[in-house]
């Protein structure tokens, strides 16, 4: 079995969902892993990773919202707000979500369904430069 690992960083603007799927697709391809499993750590506790629906910008969007109700950014509703008013819900927000996922690889791509894509999501209000590990294993 071989072994890959890199990692990505995506810089955000705040609240978002960003797609990463082609930016995960080319640490596949140079991996020249043909069968194997594609793994990935968001290294933070304020970002989180899914594989969610990638044809509909809408989806991304009531998702942040969804999230924005389940832990609302309000000024003493939480003890921990060291960085602001919007660290608490950061944390509630990855604590729900997924900070690692596993993919398989098939003849050197990632098995994902027709609509789906990999989002790193932010939930900090302020942008920031984030890091997700990459870990390729698998047979060439």
């Amino acid at each position: 079995m071989e072994q890959y690992f890199s990692g990505q960083s995506i810089v955000t603007d705040g609240l978002s969902s960003t797609n990463i799927t082609r930016e995960i697709e080319i640490h596949v391809a140079e991996s020249g892993i043909v069968n194997g499993f594609c793994h990935l750590s968001c290294v933070h506790t304020s970002a989180s990773i899914l594989i969610q629906e990638n044809a509909s910008p809408e989806v991304q969007r009531d998702l942040i919202k969804f999230l924005s109700r389940v832990a609302p950014m309000q000024s003493g509703l939480y003890e921990h707000d060291i960085e602001g008013m919007d660290d608490m819900p950061a944390h509630l927000r990855t604590a729900i979500t997924q900070t690692h996922i596993t993919m398989s690889i098939i003849n050197g791509r990632l098995v994902l369904g027709e609509w789906q894509g990999i989002f790193l999501l932010e939930h900090r209000q302020t942008g920031s430069k984030r890091e997700v590990k990459v870990h390729i294993m698998g047979s060439h």
